[in-house]
């Protein structure tokens, strides 16, 4: 299994200013290498490498390597395209937004991301140092930090290629390890139903409810933090808004780290399989007042699905996906589904037979019975290897990622 280990560099200003000239200038190429890919109607890596190769090492002074992980990394970018595009999610065709994005080539931000393979980067880890090449030459002893068990991971899995990172003035590379899995458990004692939503993160079958009120307050204090800093447009508030983007989005991937995490790690110890509901869609099928959509569009629930499952996986948990229709208006006890049993966000009462629970712990429990009646039948496990891997899946790593390239209308 394939995760991204992601250490943070302490270049010095020299070090710091030979890497940045390096992505501008592979960025550059790769800029330059779409347009001739887009011209030319060339989107196979050995095909375009054919016509750019001496171009992008003499105009830019890349070496070989460097040169051909621009023409792969371009590739890649139009694969991401191509797929976004067969997908839906640039708009439908002949649209004005899918006419856009396919009528120009591909342009790359000067400091996106760039891999390297282990003729270009070197690591020391016990020293903590790296040495990384750079137009300007080969630097050494460029430092990182890192916890111990991120050490120890990159000592016995790393494996294959890392990316170059440049995010808010800090440097990172992102390495990829090759994880063993454990066996999946064919014969688990039970299931651990899990219920997702905005106000408690998740809750468990077992009645443990992991309440969102602290990160959801947080969201609402950056959204009115943002508004304000808008209204005034002065260059600090500007600086104050770069500084304070990524805040959220790191705080809500913390909260759904340490979830995926305990929960996993209870369904393990309890010998269990583990149950979610498949909420693919759920953006699209529901309709919401306009006070309800931030708080709707800001829900992690497929990013915490993803920690879970790959989680899940390495430790050889199996995980069911049940359909969600009615598991929060049926009754956990007798059965009966009626729209009125939901008496509020936070409390189940069944007009059947006079259950009372909590609404979301009454949810999982539903949940937990479709799995196991699910397993039972011989469904298998749906933990697969979710197709992106920095910090949040597992299968192969790509060279691009959508937040590297942009086209003219990138995808959301």
């Amino acid at each position: 299994m394939k995760l991204t280990v992601q250490v943070r560099l302490l270049p010095t200003p020299v070090q710091a200013a030979a890497l940045e000239a390096t992505l501008r200038a592979c960025n550059e190429a790769a800029t330059w290498v779409s347009g001739v890919a887009f011209e030319k109607d060339v989107r196979r890596n050995f095909a375009l490498r054919r016509l750019v190769y001496d171009e992008v090492r003499a105009r830019w002074g890349l070496g070989a390597q460097a040169a051909q992980h621009v023409v792969k990394k371009t590739c890649d970018a139009y694969a991401t395209l191509r797929a976004n595009l067969k997908a839906g999610n640039l708009g439908k065709p002949g649209s004005k937004r899918y006419r856009r994005a396919a009528g120009k080539p591909v342009c790359f931000r000067p400091r996106g991301a760039q891999p390297y393979d282990d003729r270009m980067l070197s690591w020391q880890t016990v020293e903590r140092r790296v040495s990384v090449w750079t137009v300007a030459g080969r630097i050494k002893d460029v430092a990182f930090t890192a916890s111990p068990e991120q050490l120890a991971t990159l000592a016995l899995h790393r494996r294959g290629e890392s990316d170059l990172v440049c995010r808010d003035g800090m440097w990172f590379l992102n390495a990829t390890c090759e994880i063993p899995e454990a066996p999946t458990n064919p014969d688990p004692v039970d299931f651990l139903g899990i219920d997702l939503g905005i106000v408690n993160i998740a809750t468990t079958s077992d009645g443990e409810i992991m309440a969102g009120r602290e990160l959801n307050r947080a969201r609402v204090r950056e959204r009115g933090l943002r508004a304000r800093l808008q209204r005034k447009n002065t260059p600090s508030a500007k600086r104050r808004l770069k500084k304070r983007r990524r805040k959220e989005a790191r705080r809500a991937r913390d909260v759904n780290h340490k979830i995926a995490k305990h929960v996993v790690a209870e369904a393990e110890r309890t010998g269990r399989g583990m149950a979610l509901e498949d909420l693919t869609g759920i953006r699209e099928r529901v309709r919401l007042r306009k006070p309800q959509r931030a708080a709707h569009s800001s829900w992690a629930f497929a990013q915490l699905g993803q920690f879970i499952a790959y989680k899940a996986r390495k430790a050889g948990v199996p995980v069911v996906h049940v359909d969600p229709a009615y598991t929060s208006r049926t009754c956990a006890e007798c059965g009966y589904i009626d729209k009125a049993n939901r008496v509020s966000q936070a409390w189940f009462a069944c007009r059947s037979c006079g259950f009372v629970d909590h609404a979301d712990r009454n949810g999982s429990r539903n949940i937990r019975a479709r799995a196991w009646e699910l397993w039972r039948r011989g469904a298998p496990s749906t933990a697969p290897a979710p197709s992106r891997t920095p910090r949040s899946g597992t299968g192969r790593k790509r060279s691009i990622t959508a937040s590297d390239a942009r086209c003219a209308n990138p995808a959301p």
